[in-house]
């Protein structure tokens, strides 16, 4: 013992000598070596997948092979990411069932930066032969083969002719390759002993281990192998997602960003996507929030693709107030709200030429007397050309009051648990909802200006009872209001609109994608028996008997690959936005503002590091189904603001 522990330190003594005396030499030659180093720094490619029409194509697989070999998956816009690459050439290809994979690209990855690449995928049309995979073989079959996932049905009963393989002419490129991960990675493994292993037929015939069969029938029908069907269920699990902690903050001026009245809390919210089978996918987000109003949301969904897609969900909500406002204590009496939202929509094609879109909603809030509230809605779409539409839609749409913070944003918005409090002007306390029914008829053109862009047309009617308004930074006689934490809601009447649109978008080089739409409606009121009380706390808020509504929208969203940055830019402008110092109609705008940025200094090979800055001060979400007045009527909405990370996985 005593001298193994002799021969430990002898050794560790001698270690100690042979660093010090090589410490000179490492120190002159430390620059090339750290030059080195930064040269061999991992670079990335970013792009986007689409068809020959210009749509996004979601779950395609993209691979990078050269230095290294990296396998992506595109999202729902079509955009991919190839992360952690070395230096130099690789070829890049795209590969999904139902398309037909272009020809690779060859893409230099530099040091420490993004590459773009661009693939256009063409689909698989009706009049293109079919294609059979070669069996192997009679005598033998192939190893791999029953393990490569996708394969379906058996082999053919006759063997196609062996091509030379020293003869790269002769190779059949026709074969309808399997375009799953892990087809592709065995397709490019390297080569081993086992590639082109095969066994023989006594070796796998039922009679030999297993006479009965037993271990030899599939688990299920639709599967041949048991390794097939572990290689299925394992490619269909790969599950992403996001994790935010982000901070949300409300002000009305700057000053307010830095006092008491900013109402800054803290947010932590969770996604989580992955494919169910090879034609669907299921989602779960939730998010949560602590302090004087403690909320907390969960959503989940299931959505199924092309050629017939479909979407079923539901949302929870709830909030607890412990604060002291009297007006938003005063309508709920234990200090909760809560709200539950059960919807679905189908989309189906009768024919190639006209589909059919259907759906429902759902909606229990539990603040208000009665039952649910119901929002139907049905559309036909008819492609009478290539790239031209034409659309007709009839829905009717049930809202509640302070239904914005219960209800899940749109795909561009931020998810956010309910945040502020609210109340009825009224003394009598009651909340009603509002219903807005609405058929329109729209048109649309492709054109092949400034990348894929469209024209669209739309004309519109509809009528909308109890119309609501929201006001901020008020104080009834009986309550006063806070400033930016908690808002008042009140019935300005009925209102009857016709309108008409106009609006273009496009996406420029890959990188910007725009659009623009001018709205004209011509609306008629009927005055309700609360016209009189908010005529004294606002009286811009009632409109007069007929208006004219002009409204500008616009929005921008561009991705710079080379500083892994993303930027969205919504802006409305509108002639006829409620204040609360005015008598007469004044032109305001309501504007959204989301930068993204990635972080490579926190990069790894499955996850990436994102810092997020949104600044809006829109009261609600955009719906082609809600009233012209929902954003109109809004009284001095405050500015929020939201800040922090976003690890993206």
């Amino acid at each position: 013992m005593g001298s193994s522990a002799r021969f430990v330190a002898s050794a560790a003594v001698g270690g100690l000598v042979l660093l010090c005396l090589s410490s000179p030499v490492a120190a002159q030659d430390g620059a090339p070596a750290i030059a080195r180093v930064a040269a061999l720094s991992a670079g990335s490619i970013a792009g986007l997948v689409q068809d020959e029409q210009g749509t996004p194509v979601r779950g395609a697989i993209v691979s990078a092979v050269g230095a290294t070999t990296v396998v992506a998956y595109t999202d729902r816009l079509g955009k991919f990411e190839l992360r952690t690459l070395s230096p130099g050439p690789y070829l890049v290809r795209a590969h999904m069932n139902g398309f037909v994979a272009p020809r690779g690209q060859v893409v230099e990855v530099r040091a420490s930066a993004r590459s773009s690449s661009s693939i256009e995928l063409r689909r698989v049309t009706a009049t293109e032969p079919s294609t059979t995979t070669p069996a192997a073989p009679a005598n033998t079959i192939p190893v791999l083969t029953a393990s490569i996932a996708g394969e379906k049905g058996p082999a053919p009963e006759t063997a196609a002719p062996a091509p030379d393989d020293k003869d790269p002419k002769t190779i059949d490129t026709s074969i309808d390759e399997d375009h799953g991960e892990v087809a592709w990675r065995l397709r490019h493994a390297r080569r081993g002993i086992l590639k082109d292993a095969a066994v023989p037929d006594d070796v796998a015939a039922t009679n030999g281990p297993d006479p009965a069969g037993i271990f030899n029938k599939p688990m299920f029908p639709e599967q041949s192998s048991v390794p097939r069907f572990a290689t299925n269920l394992l490619s269909s699990m790969p599950v992403t997602g996001q994790f935010n902690l982000l901070t949300a903050s409300s002000f009305d001026s700057p000053e307010q960003l830095f006092s008491a009245d900013s109402f800054a809390r803290s947010i932590a919210y969770v996604s989580l996507v992955a494919p169910a089978g090879q034609h669907a996918d299921w989602s779960m987000r939730g998010a949560l929030t602590q302090g004087d109003l403690s909320s907390w949301f969960l959503a989940a969904a299931y959505t199924t693709r092309a050629p017939r897609q479909y979407e079923v969900g539901f949302s929870y909500s709830t909030q607890r107030y412990d604060g002291g406002n009297p007006a938003a204590l005063r309508e709920v009496t234990d200090g909760n709200r809560n709200a539950g939202v059960v919807y679905g929509d189908d989309t189906f094609a009768i024919t190639p030429g006209v589909s059919v879109t259907y759906g429902a909603r759902y909606a229990r809030y539990g603040y208000l007397s009665g039952h649910g509230l119901l929002s139907p809605s049905v559309g036909v779409t008819v492609t009478p050309a290539d790239g031209f539409r034409i659309s007709a839609r009839a829905s009717s749409q049930a809202l509640a009051p302070g239904a914005e913070e219960f209800q899940p944003p749109s795909e561009a918005g931020i998810w956010l648990p309910p945040q502020r409090t609210f109340s009825s002007v009224g003394s009598e306390g009651t909340l009603q909802s509002e219903r807005t029914t609405q058929v329109s008829l729209s048109a649309e053109r492709d054109l092949d200006v400034l990348g894929a862009s469209a024209v669209t047309m739309r004309v519109f009617h509809q009528r909308v009872s109890d119309q609501m308004v929201t006001m901020f930074g008020m104080d009834t006689p009986d309550a006063p209001g806070s400033e930016v934490g908690h808002y008042f809601i009140g019935d300005a009447g009925n209102v009857d609109a016709t309108g008409w649109s106009a609006g273009f978008r496009s996406t420029a080089f890959s990188r910007v994608r725009g659009s623009v739409e001018y709205t004209t409606t011509y609306t008629s009121w009927a005055r309700t028996a609360d016209t009189a009380y908010m005529i004294l706390l606002s009286p811009f808020a009632v409109r007069p008997l007929t208006d004219r509504v002009q409204d500008l929208s616009t929005s921008i969203e561009t991705n710079v690959p080379e500083t892994a940055t993303r930027v969205l830019v919504v802006c409305r402008l509108s002639n006829l936005h409620a204040t609360s110092n005015s008598d007469r109609p004044s032109y305001d705008s309501r504007f959204d503002v989301q930068v993204r940025q990635s972080l490579p200094f926190m990069d790894f090979s499955n996850a990436r590091w994102e810092m997020l800055l949104a600044v809006r001060n829109f009261f609600r979400e955009a719906s082609p189904d809600s009233s012209v007045y929902d954003e109109l009527l809004v009284v001095r909405p405050p500015k929020r603001i939201v800040g922090g990370l976003t690890l993206r996985f």
